[in-house]
């Protein structure tokens, strides 16, 4: 694709900056805009895997990212009272790639805008209308304004409009399962790695971020509700009152209902991709359960791929397929092993236990291992 090709990012998460950023450093001059009139910060806390560090090392942003968290050596499932079911060695496991680390979600918009920081960008711009023939895609922003690009990207996740506007009207789909998420102050004694501590069709899990805190978040595979505000800190510590281990300390530790984000889990899982000169990448093209933790790893890895793309191949057509053809494969091993970790999680304790005892590393070695290749 010629290098002074006209390209719209739509979307300022982690797909479209990592997306940006490609871009720019492969020769291209993308422009990017951003609905929210502020760079957008959903969630709390996140672990980057090292498949998702390994891009951001590629694009010079991987050190900023393992300054501002902390990595993360090991994974462990527990039961209900805390004890150790099984441990992975997650060095061990990926190949020493790159790191594993728990960081901020704030923290890591941060490492991402600084890398895009050179990219035109337009925040509070929504995308109103897009329309395209064999040559280009035009479109219409908010504003009034609109623009003819050789190709649009839809980087605006879950509830992308650029996949409403062009590839499906289709709603995401509901999982079944409710998430609580938040930021403590403090790091629970002797969380020295990522944990999960398993209750019966729910779990809490524990992840270390930068200067002491720690990022936790609760899965209750239950029907979609609204969880209100006020009162929400209360009700989630009531819900995962029998969980044992650290998970008390942790919840102590949080003083005020707007520490805690709740959503319902949703997926995407559309039949195309792209369609003549738009494409999607990340949970605007495949978001999924979080059981992997897979979701901004993949995003990160869409960017890179599509760049590279993009640069090599003479068309946006052939550029299309190729990226499609490179990232399926692996996007659909994320989400068959997201639906698999979440069969597991709703087997009676006693099963699931045992099974993770006597070969919950080996589990977890097979469902990682097809992400450990460069993508």
């Amino acid at each position: 694709m010629p290098i002074g090709a006209r390209i719209l990012i739509v979307g300022g998460g982690i797909a479209g900056l990592t997306l940006a950023t490609a871009l720019h450093q492969r020769g291209f001059s993308p422009t990017l805009i951003e609905r929210e009139p502020t760079w957008p910060v959903i969630g709390a806390g996140i672990a980057v895997q090292p498949n998702g560090m390994r891009m951001l090392h590629a694009l010079g942003m991987g050190v900023a990212a393992e300054q501002a968290g902390t990595i993360i050596r090991r994974w462990y499932f527990c039961d209900g009272q805390g004890d150790v079911l099984c441990e992975t060695d997650l060095e061990a496991l990926w190949g020493g790639i790159a790191s594993f680390i728990g960081i901020e979600r704030t923290e890591l918009h941060r490492v991402l805008v600084a890398g895009a920081a050179a990219v035109p960008h337009r925040l509070g711009t929504s995308l109103m209308s897009l329309t395209q023939d064999r040559q280009s895609a035009s479109v219409g922003f908010s504003d009034g304004s609109g623009g003819e690009y050789d190709l649009v990207v839809g980087a605006d996740g879950i509830a992308s409009t650029v996949r409403r506007l062009t590839l499906s009207t289709a709603a995401p789909a509901d999982l079944g399962a409710m998430n609580w998420r938040g930021i403590a102050p403090i790091r629970p004694r002797g969380l020295t790695g990522l944990q999960f501590v398993l209750g019966d069709g729910f779990f809490f899990g524990l992840c270390p971020v930068g200067e002491g805190r720690t990022y936790g978040f609760g899965y209750v595979m239950q029907p979609r509700a609204h969880d209100p505000l006020e009162g929400r800190l209360a009700r989630l510590r009531a819900r995962f009152a029998v969980l044992g281990g650290l998970v008390p300390e942790y919840l102590a530790s949080l003083e005020r209902d707007d520490q805690v984000h709740c959503a319902a889990m949703e997926w995407v899982d559309v039949d195309a991709w792209h369609m003549g000169r738009v494409v999607l990448i990340g949970d605007a093209a495949h978001a999924s359960s979080p059981l992997m933790g897979q979701g901004g790893c993949m995003a990160m890895e869409d960017a890179c791929v599509l760049a590279d793309v993009l640069r090599s191949e003479a068309t946006v057509e052939s550029a299309l397929c190729s990226y499609v053809r490179r990232r399926r494969p692996r996007v659909e091993w994320v989400q068959q092993q997201s639906i698999a970790a979440a069969k597991n999680l709703g087997m009676s304790p006693a099963i699931r236990n045992t099974a993770l005892r006597e070969r919950g590393d080996q589990m977890m070695q097979a469902r990682f291992a097809p992400l450990i290749p460069p993508p």
